[in-house]
């Protein structure tokens, strides 16, 4: 099948922006490698849209959330990713949560349907001379083609560590010790009894050994070249948080507010949290415990955790090396790349972070492509909205000499300063919607005009 467009990566980024341009009646070839004889550090199948890390889209909440405000703004320009996602989903209390295996067989089923949709599984080692092409190759695009991206861009790529929590076998986990709550009992976002979670509670005796064992444990060695690579905050290793003091993970994944242990009718010390994986609910993700350390200390210290003393672990932890572009020096306002505007970028190697936001960057760069192949001007979301604020920091808002990998935040959107504190979320989110659904109705006008 001749294209009209070439897509490399069948991630979530390549496979929603592949979506977007074939439901328009686009000729696509999707390019995936694995498949074909190649594999990368992180991925465990050949599924597209695989989700290497953790199964949950975060915060579903579209009224008080950034996050949950891109779930919004994606369904509403139906987002295969998030359509998948609605089938796949698990309880997680407010959080959007996925079965992994359901997720990418969906993603893989849809776009399988669609007759001018063309998957093949086959390396790209270099960007093309020609042709309207997306790279969505990811945060682990292969070395041969990352040197080419780096070739044409004449910048040196920046790159970060990104790691993966463990998973346990729900009946290995004792629930004599563990019980099953939400924070706060904050509801399921599907429904139920406010129960979603696992928790395990720890003593601050347990928490302290801990702690000092995270510190202790042996980790996976620096190779020479990744020595100063640094670490997405987002993303931080347990040990590297344990490290930066002994109170540090208390405030964070391992924070105990709003749980309340039925055997005491108070909050433990600290307390760590599982959260379903699959929707059998036999598998669980370990929540925050994203890791470095070697196989071997994980099952040996993660078993010091009341209740786990005898899990069985699915997957372990592990690290893998992500590689991003300096977007505002490199990139367009329409994901172009500066110096070969036939090629965009979308997904996470734009230095967006997280599933979500490299699924809304894949959707925007689909429908950047297909406004250029119709010959109309590109009409861009609002800055107040969660998809414009998102694609003006990576497009050129960031300070392209400090620029990190970013997720969406209320911090990119314009800001409501007459607005009083409390109420400012619901402000950012009211005010994005309004703009959204504005912007949706001058894109149907726009594409009546020209048809």
């Amino acid at each position: 099948m001749n294209h009209h467009i070439h897509i490399v990566g069948g991630g979530l980024a390549g496979c929603e922006a592949a979506w977007q341009l074939a439901r328009r009646g686009v000729r696509v070839r999707l390019s995936e490698m694995r498949g074909a004889g190649d594999t990368t550090p992180a991925h465990q199948t050949d599924q597209l849209a695989e989700l290497v890390c953790s199964n949950s889209f975060r915060s579903d909440d579209d009224e008080r959330n950034a996050v949950g405000l891109l779930h919004h703004e994606m369904r509403r320009l139906d987002s295969l990713v998030m359509r998948a996602a609605a089938k796949a989903a698990v309880p997680a209390g407010s959080a959007l949560a996925v079965d992994r295996d359901v997720f990418s067989t969906e993603v893989e089923r849809e776009l399988a349907a669609l007759p001018n949709l063309e998957i093949v599984r086959e390396r790209v080692d270099e960007l093309p001379d020609a042709g309207p092409t997306i790279i969505a190759t990811g945060p682990l695009t292969a070395d041969r083609l990352a040197q080419s991206i780096v070739a044409a861009t004449g910048e040196d790529r920046l790159a970060f560590f990104d790691a993966i929590a463990p998973i346990v076998h729900r009946d290995s986990i004792d629930m004599s010790i563990c019980w099953m709550a939400s924070r706060w009992d904050k509801p399921s976002k599907l429904g139920g009894d406010a129960r979603d979670y696992i928790n395990c509670p720890m003593s601050k005796e347990q928490y302290e050994a801990f702690v000092q064992g995270l510190v202790d444990g042996e980790k996976i060695a620096f190779k020479q070249w990744e020595a100063d690579t640094p670490y997405f905050e987002g993303c931080m290793p347990i040990e590297v948080m344990a490290e930066r003091g002994p109170e540090t993970l208390r405030f964070g994944p391992m924070k105990p507010v709003g749980l309340d242990d039925p055997r005491t009718g108070r909050w433990p010390y600290a307390v760590v949290q599982l959260r379903q994986d699959n929707k059998l609910g036999t598998l669980w993700n370990m929540v925050g415990f994203q890791t470095k350390l070697r196989h071997g200390e994980q099952t040996r210290l993660f078993r010091t955790i009341p209740g786990l003393e005898n899990a069985e672990f699915a997957r372990l932890g592990g690290l893998h090396r992500n590689t991003f572009l300096n977007s505002p020096l490199v990139l367009d306002r329409q994901l172009r790349l500066k110096e070969a505007p036939h090629i965009r970028f979308a997904g996470q190697v734009t230095g967006c972070e997280g599933y979500v936001e490299s699924s809304a960057v894949g959707l925007l760069a689909g429908l950047m492509a297909h406004a250029e192949l119709c010959g109309r001007e590109w009409l861009g979301p609002p800055r107040s909205t969660a998809m414009g604020a998102l694609l003006a920091h990576i497009t050129g808002d960031a300070e392209a000499d400090s620029f990190q990998p970013m997720n969406v935040n209320f911090g990119l959107f314009p800001p409501l300063h007459d607005v009083k504190k409390k109420q400012r979320k619901e402000a950012y989110t009211t005010r994005a919607k309004a703009d959204f659904g504005e912007w949706i109705a001058a894109r149907i006008m726009a594409t009546d005009h020209a048809a």
